[in-house]
């Protein structure tokens, strides 16, 4: 071979991150699986109730017979990346995936807060629990994981910490309120926080900046996301960052995180909030963490 050959080639490597040469993509993230006739993949969408409101939701159910692990995908603030393809990708992996809207937001009924977010949360993982939800969809409830990405990042630690029967918990790069709080201290902070509110406030019904700014002030053991990683304690958790997003909030997190459970595991890597040129690795981080809590599912 001739030596230009060689360095092409070397370059080439050098040009490829070292996880992608180390890993191919896992098949649930780029290919379908063979179509089951018996049991198919699907979709089903109704309503769950939550306090004074009812929560629009999807479940997209996976192919094949028998209980399925399942995941609660849980959108950010107010949620205009919903992270459906990663819910594809889960789905050809073998797990169930529920998604949905909180009250008041992208039109469920009622008003949208935070602490409503959280209810919501928790009342979306009650109902894959319940006796009737998981005879109609096969659902195994050994494996129910929680995802979320960016506020819903909080909802998942929020609910995964307070709820037991959690199996594990992947966080996109996730919101911690009370590093918001600490930056309103500042006059550049809270411009920062003002603008954000206003440009995320046209889908959501019934909540203001002063009425979202007081719940995060006055509120401030609930809404400390490290506080929810530590109470979390020593289940599987992977927190991914964004360099151009939040990703201080996450490593700061992954502090408390890891004084709970050293096992925690971080990454933050060079792109935006959205993951917009990451979602194929994003959706392979998660698969592949699913497949820790479930090694069965196909």
């Amino acid at each position: 071979m001739k030596r230009t050959g060689i360095v092409a080639i070397a370059l080439l490597a050098l040009a490829i991150p070292a996880a992608a040469r180390e890993a191919p993509v896992h098949p649930a993230v780029v290919s379908d699986p063979a179509p089951d006739a018996a049991y198919p993949a699907g979709m089903s969408a109704f309503t769950i109730p939550s306090e004074d409101g009812l929560l629009n939701a999807v479940l997209y159910t996976a192919a094949g017979p028998g209980l399925h692990p399942t995941l609660l995908l849980l959108h950010g603030f107010p949620g205009n990346e919903q992270n459906l393809d990663l819910a594809q990708a889960a789905r050809r992996a073998g797990w169930h995936v529920l998604t949905l809207h909180y009250r008041g937001s992208w039109g469920s009924p009622g008003s949208f807060s935070f602490t409503h977010a959280s209810e919501d949360a928790w009342n979306a993982l009650q109902y894959l629990q319940q006796s009737a939800t998981v005879a109609k969809y096969r659902i195994d409830t050994s494996a129910i994981v929680v995802a979320g990405h960016s506020m819903g990042g909080f909802m998942a630690a929020d609910v995964a910490a307070a709820e037991p029967h959690v199996a594990g918990l992947f966080l996109i790069d996730p919101w911690d309120p009370a590093e918001t709080v600490t930056t309103l201290s500042t006059p550049q902070g809270e411009a920062a926080w003002r603008a954000e509110v206003a440009s995320d406030l046209p889908p959501l019904q019934g909540a203001t900046y002063d009425s979202l700014t007081a719940e995060i002030r006055t509120n401030s053991e609930k809404f400390d996301l490290g506080r929810k990683l530590v109470g979390y304690g020593r289940r599987p958790l992977t927190i991914i960052g964004a360099e151009r997003g939040i990703g201080a909030m996450a490593r700061k997190v992954t502090a408390d995180a890891q004084s709970a459970n050293p096992d925690t595991r971080l990454a933050v890597w060079p792109t935006d909030h959205s993951f917009s040129d990451r979602r194929i690795a994003l959706a392979d981080a998660l698969v592949r963490f699913l497949k820790q809590i479930a090694p069965m599912a196909r």
